[in-house]
């Protein structure tokens, strides 16, 4: 027989976690509110095995890396950092990489670089010594489309992400 002071306690830690989670997904206005790195590709800025805190697009415009006439950084350089799933598949490992500008239909993707097939943001990792997204298999010869965006990140915390790599 389960005694009141357990039950008591279970229903504390169960408000708890509603409280935390309920706070989580306010402030993200979406869900999933916490990604995992899971490469290099971020470093020095963010490294593998950090938990990011993200804001859905709902939450506010992303700033690329070339629009930023408000000296705006995240994560230690100009523009967001943007999480997306790359090609828009739902089935894909979410890519972190900052967005560096934001193309029309038509324009070309880069200087001297093919037309944009569609609107949407050219993407780097960190640590891609300058090699797009959109010239790698990541997103080849494709913008991400702003609804692949899953959100922006805000805060990274350090080595947590280990812990939500395992969990299903």
């Amino acid at each position: 027989m389960v005694d009141r002071q357990t039950i008591r306690d279970i229903a504390l830690a169960l408000a708890i976690l509603l409280v935390v989670f309920g706070g989580l997904y306010l402030y993200a206005g979406g869900w999933p509110p916490l990604v995992s790195v899971t490469s290099e590709s971020m470093i020095p800025h963010l490294e593998k095995g950090d938990l990011v805190l993200i804001q859905s697009l709902s939450r506010g415009d992303v700033r690329t890396y070339e629009d930023n006439g408000t000296n705006y950084t995240s994560f230690g350089e100009a523009g967001d950092v943007i999480v997306y799933r790359p090609n828009g598949n739902m089935n894909a490992t979410p890519v972190i990489h900052r967005a560096i500008r934001w193309v029309d239909q038509g324009q070309p993707m880069w200087k001297n670089g093919p037309a944009a097939p569609w609107a949407g943001y050219i993407t780097l990792g960190d640590n891609n010594a300058g090699i797009y997204d959109q010239t790698s298999s990541i997103s080849f010869d494709a913008p991400v489309k702003k609804e692949w965006v899953i959100g922006i990140a805000r805060y990274r915390i350090p080595l947590i992400g280990y812990i939500r790599s395992i969990l299903p």
